[in-house]
Order: structure tokens, then sequence, then C-alpha cells
């Protein structure tokens, strides 16, 4: 007896195509949405920091980290510690915070921790979706202005992807790197220092590569 040998029919074909088509569609709907959420996430931290950091102000009458009367007022052990109270915050967004004395931009954290304001204990700095450090600074931490404008007190999220930094500075301000209250830096190296030397990227670049730190005035 022969034994016929039987291909795929035309029909056949055609839905595997349509049930493929319909899987990579899934896909690439479901990454624009995980990149949407980060880029919502991240809108989430810059206006909750602001907001935490008004509602201090507006109960101490002071700045964390730089507040001189904090170890008085968290005294239990391990007491907190007191900034120099001069009216800025010292020290870089980025700062090493285990070091054994760290700097009033580290301290922020701890100041806003123990009144209450955002989750979490001690002076490190919280990571945002994309895995970077968000901190606090002052301009260039010279008392300059940061990216070519941003002066006074400064918040910064940095390793945020291209598609994630563009929809965030759309959303909150005028979707320009290199004008507005939130400016971006186009990545050198992971989690880099904002100061006078730090210039503002001329424009988003997607090209699903590019990484940028965020930075926005308070």
């Amino acid at each position: 007896m022969k034994n016929e040998q039987r291909g795929f029919t035309l029909v056949e074909i055609a839905i595997v195509l349509v049930i493929i088509g319909l899987l990579l569609g899934g896909i690439l709907k479901g990454q624009e949405m995980i990149t949407q959420a980060k880029a919502k996430n991240v809108i989430a931290d810059f206006s909750g920091i602001s907001a935490a950091y008004h509602s201090y102000q507006d109960r101490y009458r002071s700045t964390p980290g730089d507040d001189n009367g904090a170890a008085t007022r968290w005294a239990a052990a391990p007491a907190a510690v007191s900034g120099n109270g001069n009216g800025t915050v010292g020290g870089a967004y980025n700062a090493d915070c285990a070091a054994a004395s760290p700097p009033e931009s580290c301290q922020w954290w701890d100041h806003l921790r123990r009144a209450g304001f955002i989750a979490g204990n001690g002076v490190t700095q919280p990571l945002n979706a994309a895995g970077g450090i968000v901190g606090v600074q002052t301009g260039d931490t010279a008392g300059g202005a940061a990216l070519g404008g941003l002066s006074g007190l400064i918040l910064c999220s940095a390793n945020l992807p291209d598609k994630i930094a563009i929809a965030v500075d759309t959303q909150m301000d005028n979707g320009l790197s290199a004008s507005g209250t939130i400016r971006a830096a186009l990545h050198t190296a992971a989690n880099p220092a904002i100061d006078s030397t730090t210039a503002a990227a001329a424009a988003y670049a997607e090209t699903g590569s590019n990484l940028y730190t965020l930075c926005r005035q308070m």
C-alpha cells in the first residue's frame, strides 16, 4: 500500500498567519502599555515628591535635608541628622548616601520619611520605574543653574529610556528637552552627575537605546 503525503491547505496556512499576527500585535501593544505605565509612574514620582516637599515646608517652616531642627525633633535613636539651615540643600542628587556622612541631599529623604510624607526609612534615594536614582540637589550643586536654566532646588530622575522621557516631558511640560520646567540630559553613564558642565540635550532622539536624566525645578 502507498502512503499519501498531505500538506497544509491554504485555509490552514491563513489561519496560522492570522494567529501569529494577533500574537505579535498583542505583544507590541503590551510593550507600549508597559512603557506608558512606567511613564505614569515617573510622573507620579515628580508630583508626589513635590507635594511632600511643600507639605514639609508648610508644617515645619524649613526645607527637608537643610532643616536645622531635625535632630531635636526626632531625637530617638537613631536620631535624625540636622542640616545647616542655610536655605539650600547641599550635595548632589546622585550622592553616595551609604557614605559615613551623607550630605543634605541624602538627609532630605530621611526627613521626609520621618515626617511621614513618603514611604520607607533611612537616607537612601528611591529608584524610579526604570531603576534609576531619584534625587534632589540645588541647581548645579554649586548654586548656579543646571541644564541651561534650572536654578534653586531641582528633582532629578535618571536612567529613563527615550520613550519614557519623551512621554513624561510631553505630559508634564512642553516636550522640549532644553526648555521649560523639565529638562533632559543625554546619558553618557548611569545616574550621571548634573553640574555646571552638563548641557541639556538639544532635542530628544527616540533611537530605542538613548537614556535620559530628567530634572524638574521644584
